[in-house]
């Protein structure tokens, strides 16, 4: 497959220089096929995969985190969807009805994304505290109400702080969409496989250099939106709860 036409690259530069020369040629970032069309081209496929898990994931996690019970089911699924290799379900899911392209590559990116909204939606529920949901029920707030009212505002900084996790995986794995046609930065990576290593090699750490860049982009971002989320009061709060859970995950 060949990349998006731009000027040659020397290919007795190393890498590093190939990389720079290829990122300062406008036409790789302009001509169809180019930077900016794979741009678009992976932020639509990781913007549908997050919004399909949110679909998935969180009126699960907030209707057993507003139970109160659940607590091992969410485990379970988070650690099976965990379990199953974002490249087998690429393998896979072309081969059915869906075909090759965009759909089995969002659905397959959800499923990977489906883990930290599950378990930050649940979380969220079942950190708020008590005695507030006491004071809802004796004001004669319905089940429904309570999670729609109190329960769901209060989470509100653990669901952006799962957002953020599940969008930040996806957009770095969506790269990954190449091996099926599906488009995305990973286009830029593959295309430079395509070549000769020694004129290639340029082109594909361009195209790594680019899927870096974005995620750390995003991190920043949705890093942003989160603390703009969490009341000042609970930040103190949810560091130390942050700690405690490393504390514990370290001990185990």
């Amino acid at each position: 497959m060949a990349g998006p036409p731009g000027r040659p690259v020397s290919a007795r530069s190393n890498p590093v220089e190939q990389a720079v020369v290829w990122l300062n040629d406008p036409l790789n970032w302009t001509n169809p096929g180019g930077v900016l069309d794979r741009l678009g081209e992976h932020l639509t496929i990781s913007a549908a995969a997050v919004l399909l898990g949110c679909l998935v994931a969180w009126p699960i996690g907030l209707w057993l985190g507003h139970r109160g019970r659940g607590g091992g089911l969410v485990v379970l699924i988070s650690n099976v969807t965990l379990a199953i290799p974002t490249l087998a379900l690429l393998t896979i899911l072309p081969l059915t009805f869906l075909g090759f392209g965009r759909p089995p590559v969002v659905i397959a990116l959800a499923v990977f994304a489906v883990p930290p909204l599950l378990a930050n939606a649940y979380t969220g529920i079942r950190q708020v505290d008590p005695e507030v949901r006491d004071a809802a029920r004796g004001m004669g707030l319905s089940g429904g109400q309570l999670l729609r009212r109190v329960e769901l505002p209060l989470a509100v900084p653990y669901l952006a702080a799962g957002f953020r996790t599940a969008a930040v995986q996806v957009v770095a794995t969506a790269a990954l969409a190449s091996f099926v046609n599906g488009g995305g930065l990973g286009q830029i990576i593959r295309a430079g496989f395509g070549l000769d290593i020694a004129a290639g090699a340029g082109q594909i750490l361009a195209g790594g250099l680019l899927v870096a860049l974005l995620a750390i982009g995003v991190e920043l971002l949705l890093a942003g939106v989160e603390r703009a989320v969490t009341p000042r009061p609970l930040r103190r709060y949810r560091r130390r709860a942050d700690r405690r859970a490393a504390d514990a995950t370290a001990g185990a």
